[in-house]
């Protein structure tokens, strides 16, 4: 660590509110880029999908469209498309100040824009508050700002996109050089596992009902938990993620009358109990093993 580095760790040390302060803004800004991704990456898979589709069955290509990416073009309003200006995209500040409404249209915009953005803002403080400034905070807040993202396009999508699963699997393997979170052993074994596990049971049910229960995108990111974490995690990881979906599963058959037959995403209980476990799991196994005994 640098001398600059050591007196910011020093500053954060004597005053741990300005660390919580700094990574709330820094949560509100990322929540506001991952609303971003959110919206654009499904759009942007969809996309390849037609054309490859289109090549497949010897479609003439479509005229191009505009460039689309995650950076490209400017936000705008989907009503009137106004162009989305700097004072209008504040994380959470804009949206009090429109009232939840479009500047220029008055067209109500959804409330989650500012729900991603505190969500991502508290998620990022519990995160560093628990690692510190350090290291292994840094990393952290990479892998929560990861799940938050899946979490929120497999609820509206049902999908889990390789573009986050599979580089955050790679990045996880990576880190295990330096020995942050597991060792590299623990982590290739968890990444096997991982996928391995959820693979065997959808084949498996598959097998007995002829439904799909779950999709490919489940194991994957169970993959990508498991070379984050260490093989270790991964029995709590799917014990938790179990009763959570359970839990919510039957609360939305029961008060909401949602129809049993519409599937539930499995992505966000993944999620949400590989994020405990990232934070809470040894807290968890300790006490677990100490009421064992």
């Amino acid at each position: 660590m640098d001398q600059s580095a050591a007196h910011l760790a020093l500053l954060f040390a004597e005053a741990p509110w300005l660390l919580y302060a700094c990574s709330f803004a820094l949560g509100l800004i990322i929540g506001s880029f991952l609303n971003v991704v959110i919206y654009r990456l499904p759009v942007m898979m969809q996309r390849e999908w037609q054309a490859q589709c289109d090549e497949l069955n010897g479609k003439e290509p479509a005229a191009p469209q505009e460039k689309f990416n995650l950076l490209t073009p400017r936000s705008r309003c989907g009503e009137c498309n106004h162009l989305i200006r700097a004072w209008e995209n504040i994380p959470v500040i804009s949206y009090l100040l429109l009232k939840g409404r479009c500047a220029n249209c008055n067209t109500k915009i959804s409330p989650q824009y500012p729900i991603i953005e505190l969500l991502t803002g508290i998620f990022s403080v519990c995160t560093v508050a628990y690692f510190g400034f350090t290291w292994q905070a840094g990393a952290a807040l990479l892998l929560t700002w990861s799940l938050i993202a899946l979490s929120v396009i497999d609820i509206k999508h049902t999908l889990l996109p390789d573009d986050i699963t599979l580089p955050f699997l790679w990045l996880g393997l990576l880190l295990t050089i330096t020995g942050l979170f597991t060792n590299p052993v623990d982590a290739i074994i968890g990444a096997v596992v991982g996928y391995m596990a959820l693979w065997s049971v959808f084949h498996l049910f598959k097998l007995i009902t002829g439904k799909e229960g779950m999709g490919y995108g489940d194991f994957k990111l169970l993959a990508m938990l498991g070379a984050w974490l260490g093989w270790q995690a991964l029995p709590l990881v799917i014990i938790l993620s179990s009763f959570v979906g359970a839990a919510v599963g039957i609360s939305l058959i029961v008060f909401a009358g949602r129809d049993r037959q519409i599937p539930i995403p499995f992505g966000p209980y993944l999620a949400t109990a590989g994020w405990i476990y990232l934070l809470y799991g040894q807290t968890i196994m300790a006490a677990y093993w100490k009421l064992g005994n």
